[in-house]
Protein backbone atom coordinates (compact mmCIF):
# COMPACT_ATOMS: atom_id res chain seq x y z
CA UNK A 1 0.00 0.00 0.00
CA UNK A 2 1.37 3.40 -0.87
CA UNK A 3 1.71 6.20 1.65
CA UNK A 4 -0.29 9.42 1.41
CA UNK A 5 -0.29 12.69 3.28
CA UNK A 6 -2.90 13.06 6.01
CA UNK A 7 -4.12 16.19 4.18
CA UNK A 8 -5.21 13.94 1.25
CA UNK A 9 -7.42 11.64 3.34
CA UNK A 10 -11.21 12.01 3.32
CA UNK A 11 -13.64 11.93 6.26
CA UNK A 12 -14.37 8.53 7.82
CA UNK A 13 -11.13 6.95 6.62
CA UNK A 14 -8.90 5.07 9.08
CA UNK A 15 -5.17 5.36 8.57
CA UNK A 16 -1.95 4.43 10.37
CA UNK A 17 0.70 7.07 10.97
CA UNK A 18 3.96 6.07 9.28
CA UNK A 19 6.15 9.18 9.44
CA UNK A 20 6.19 12.85 10.43
CA UNK A 21 8.34 14.78 7.96
CA UNK A 22 8.63 18.13 9.73
CA UNK A 23 11.25 18.25 12.49
CA UNK A 24 9.56 21.38 13.89
CA UNK A 25 6.20 19.60 14.22
CA UNK A 26 7.53 16.20 15.27
CA UNK A 27 7.67 16.82 19.04
CA UNK A 28 4.41 18.81 19.11
CA UNK A 29 2.51 16.07 17.26
CA UNK A 30 4.13 13.28 19.30
CA UNK A 31 2.94 14.98 22.51
CA UNK A 32 -0.61 14.90 21.11
CA UNK A 33 -0.50 11.16 20.37
CA UNK A 34 0.72 11.22 16.76
CA UNK A 35 3.12 8.33 17.17
CA UNK A 36 4.22 6.26 14.15
CA UNK A 37 2.12 3.09 14.17
CA UNK A 38 -0.88 4.79 15.84
CA UNK A 39 -4.23 4.42 14.09
CA UNK A 40 -6.23 7.60 13.48
CA UNK A 41 -9.53 8.42 11.80
CA UNK A 42 -10.27 11.59 9.85
CA UNK A 43 -13.55 12.78 11.40
CA UNK A 44 -14.33 16.05 9.61
CA UNK A 45 -12.87 18.52 7.17
CA UNK A 46 -13.83 22.19 7.43
CA UNK A 47 -15.79 23.58 4.44
CA UNK A 48 -12.72 25.33 3.04
CA UNK A 49 -10.49 22.33 3.81
CA UNK A 50 -8.69 23.83 6.81
CA UNK A 51 -8.60 22.66 9.62
CA UNK A 52 -9.28 18.95 9.70
CA UNK A 53 -10.52 17.01 12.74
CA UNK A 54 -9.03 13.61 13.53
CA UNK A 55 -9.57 11.03 16.24
CA UNK A 56 -6.32 9.82 17.80
CA UNK A 57 -5.59 7.98 21.06
CA UNK A 58 -9.20 8.30 22.20
CA UNK A 59 -9.74 12.02 21.64
CA UNK A 60 -10.46 14.48 18.82
CA UNK A 61 -7.86 16.91 17.61
CA UNK A 62 -7.89 19.65 14.99
CA UNK A 63 -4.89 20.09 12.71
CA UNK A 64 -4.09 22.86 10.28
CA UNK A 65 -3.77 21.72 6.70
CA UNK A 66 -0.05 22.58 6.59
CA UNK A 67 0.48 20.37 9.67
CA UNK A 68 -1.50 17.50 8.12
CA UNK A 69 0.69 17.70 5.00
CA UNK A 70 3.70 16.71 7.14
CA UNK A 71 2.13 13.45 8.34
CA UNK A 72 2.57 10.42 6.08
CA UNK A 73 -0.06 7.71 6.56
CA UNK A 74 -1.19 4.39 5.12
CA UNK A 75 -4.84 3.48 4.76
CA UNK A 76 -6.04 0.58 6.91
CA UNK A 77 -7.42 -2.30 4.89
CA UNK A 78 -10.25 -4.31 6.38
CA UNK A 79 -9.92 -8.05 5.79
CA UNK A 80 -13.17 -9.77 4.94
CA UNK A 81 -14.14 -13.36 5.40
Amino acid sequence: MRMKRLSEIGPGVKVVIREIESDELFLKLMEMGFIPGEMITVEQIAPLGDPISVSVAGYNLSLRLNEAKSVLVEQVTVKQG
